[in-house]
């Protein structure tokens, strides 16, 4: 129905319009008495095999909502019942910004993919920490990142403010160092930045009575040899995974028209990519810490893909736009039947 009936209505329209439009829809629907279950008994597969602990959290099942789509926390009840393991929110600032100038989201239809140059548009994360203080049994991870104004010298000191602010209030981090649409911000990405960057958060973090999981987003574009000292770097700060990965740059053999938009690519032709490096870095590293891999999910096969490849767990955004949330319901059902589930 979504694919036939729902998608080709929405896809009329321009993205960005569409996704504020779509959140509005489905609160009011969520707010309907038996709508919230009814979306439950469509796409929740509530089953105990799929109850998967990674770095000391169980989730539910292991797929996720990739960061970007809730970026300040406003839906993340209603979007778990679409049948979501867990839900992470952000990227998240510590000042509220309003993002690079619009147009700035743009469907590569014929490549079932997405070009975004948002720019960390958020709330900034003070009002995203206000929503989540009524979140009773979501599970929910805080995509973090620094201010566009701020100079990268200074910008360790964002990053702190936006992880004790959300602290209380989600279950794990995720340090975003990999957008490519804030000026500088994959410089963070060098080995001697990005050291100095998750220790100081590390170190707050064992400062606390009780730690939380710390992950770092990565780009698809690094090398290998960068990928390498992704690992070491893990290895050393001691924090509890990647993500792998964020969007790309890269535009090779993509048909449509608008190709050239300036942004990170998602979407399908990002899959073989994605998957790549989660199987690196699974590799090289002996499989020393857990991966969340996204980038390229449509069909369960591909999340398969990405399991097999090395990952704990997985996530969608573009896939689920595309695909709708029966994606999320046919990838868990998948991995049972694939017996997978680590």
């Amino acid at each position: 129905m979504y694919k036939l009936l729902i998608r080709p209505i929405l896809f009329w329209y321009d993205p960005e319009k569409v996704h504020y439009f779509t959140f509005s829809l489905i609160r009011f629907l969520s707010k309907i008495p038996g709508f919230s279950s009814l979306f439950k008994a469509l796409y929740l597969v509530n089953d105990k095999r799929l109850e998967t602990e990674v770095f000391g959290l169980k989730f539910p099942n292991p797929v996720g909502l990739a960061a970007g789509f809730d970026k300040n926390a406003v839906l993340y009840k209603e979007l778990s019942n679409f049948g979501f393991g867990f839900i992470e929110i952000g990227t998240l600032t510590p000042v509220g910004q309003e993002g690079n100038p619009k147009k700035r989201l743009f469907r590569l239809k014929e490549d079932s993919a997405i070009i975004n140059r948002m720019g960390f548009n958020n709330e900034g994360v003070q009002a995203a920490v206000e929503r989540l203080k009524k979140n009773k049994n979501v599970l929910i991870g805080g995509n973090i990142g620094k201010n566009k104004l701020t100079p990268n010298e200074n910008a360790t000191q964002d990053y702190e403010i936006c992880f004790e602010a959300l602290f209380d209030y989600v279950d794990y981090f995720v340090v975003n160092v990999s957008s490519p649409n804030t000026p500088n911000l994959r410089e963070l990405q060098d080995k001697k930045p990005l050291t100095e960057l998750l220790q100081t958060l590390q170190n707050k973090n064992l400062a606390k009575p009780k730690q939380k999981p710390i992950l770092l987003k990565i780009a698809p574009d690094l090398t290998d040899s960068q990928l390498l000292d992704i690992i070491d770097i893990v290895n050393e700060t001691k924090i509890a995974g990647v993500i792998a990965t964020n969007t790309t740059l890269s535009r090779e053999d993509l048909q449509s028209e608008n190709k050239s938009e300036m942004g990170g690519l998602s979407g399908k032709p990002l899959a073989n990519r994605s998957t790549e490096v989660i199987r690196f870095l699974s590799e090289k590293s002996n499989k020393s810490f857990p991966i969340i891999g996204v980038g390229g999910i449509h069909s369960a096969q591909d999340a398969i893909e990405k399991l097999e490849a090395g990952a704990s767990l997985i996530q969608l955004y573009t896939g689920f736009i595309y695909e709708g949330p029966q994606l999320v319901k046919d990838i868990n059902k998948e991995i049972l039947k694939a017996k997978i589930v680590k």
